[in-house]
C-alpha cells in the first residue's frame, strides 16, 4: 500500500489573510491621505464615537433623495462629510426613540409628548408641554420633574454627537394672556429656551455646541396645527449638520 501524503495544513490561509488585511490597511491609508480635511474629520468622528453608523443607508428614516439632496455643497457637489454627519443623525434619532421610548408609549391614548424629525437642516426634537404631561410649570421657565428628566436624556444623548450645532427655539400658542405686564409670549418662550439651553449643559452638552437660543412667541405654530392648540406649546432642538446652511463650519 502506497504511503499517503501529508496535509500541509492551513498555514498559507492565514498567511494570506494578513496579506489581504494589510493591503486593505494600506488602501485606506492611501484614500484618506488624499481626502480633504472635512471628509478627514468626519471619519475621525465615527471612529471616535461609538453610537455612530455609516451603515445606515437602508434605515429609511428619511427618503434616500433627501439624503442625497443634503450631502451636496454650495457647488452641487457629493460632500461625503455630510453623509456621515446624516448618517450620525440617523443613528441619534434611534438612539433618542429607544432611550425615550417608555414614556413615549406610556399610554396610547395620548399625543406623543415629543416628536423627532429628520430634515435637510439636521434632526429636530419638538417638546411639547401638554396640560396632561407637562414640561415647564404653569406660566413659568421652570421644569416640572418630567421635564428635567426629558431635558436630561436629551443632553446625554447629544453629548455623545458633540460634533453637531444645536439651535433652541421657544414656542407657545395663541390666544393666551399675557402672565404680566410686559411679559407675554415672546419673553416666556425666550425664557424657557434660554432654561433648556442651561439645562443641556447642566448635563454634558458643551456651551460651545449651541449657536441660537430664540422664543418665537406664538408666530410659528405646528404644521397643520390650529395656532391656539396646545401642541404649539413647545421647545423646539434643532441638530445642524455643518453643511447646512447657517450652520457654519
Amino acid at each position: 500500500m502506497g504511503k499517503k501524503h501529508a496535509h500541509h495544513g492551513g498555514a498559507w490561509k492565514i498567511a494570506y489573510a494578513d496579506f489581504v488585511t494589510a493591503m486593505m490597511a494600506l488602501f485606506l491609508v492611501l484614500w484618506l491621505t488624499s481626502q480633504d480635511e472635512k471628509i478627514k474629520e468626519a471619519v475621525q468622528r465615527s471612529f471616535t464615537n461609538p453610537f455612530a453608523s455609516l451603515t445606515k443607508e437602508s434605515a429609511g428614516i428619511i427618503p434616500q433623495k433627501d439624503v442625497q439632496a443634503a450631502s451636496r455643497d454650495k457647488s452641487g457637489n457629493f460632500d461625503s462629510s455630510a453623509a456621515v454627519e446624516l448618517a450620525m443623525l440617523r443613528r441619534l434619532n434611534e438612539e433618542l426613540l429607544k432611550a425615550l421610548e417608555k414614556e413615549i408609549d406610556d399610554d396610547p391614548q395620548d399625543p406623543k409628548p415629543i416628536k423627532l424629525d429628520m430634515t435637510a437642516e439636521g434632526l429636530r426634537i419638538s417638546v411639547f408641554d401638554r396640560s396632561r404631561k407637562p414640561v415647564f410649570k404653569l406660566q413659568s421657565a421652570e421644569f416640572t420633574q418630567y421635564g428635567d428628566w426629558v431635558m436630561s436624556t436629551l443632553a446625554w444623548q447629544i453629548s455623545l454627537f458633540a460634533t453637531f450645532h444645536v439651535e433652541l427655539e421657544g414656542h407657545t400658542e395663541s390666544g393666551r394672556k399675557p402672565i404680566r405686564e410686559n411679559y407675554g409670549d415672546w419673553e416666556i418662550t425666550a425664557d424657557r429656551a434660554a432654561a433648556a439651553r442651561r439645562k443641556l449643559i447642566e448635563h454634558g452638552v458643551s456651551g460651545g455646541q449651541i449657536r441660537k437660543v430664540a422664543g418665537f412667541g406664538d408666530t410659528v405654530p405646528m404644521p397643520q396645527t390650529d395656532p391656539e392648540d396646545e401642541a404649539n406649546r413647545r421647545i423646539s432642538v434643532l441638530l445642524k449638520v455643518h453643511s447646512s446652511k447657517g450652520g457654519g463650519a
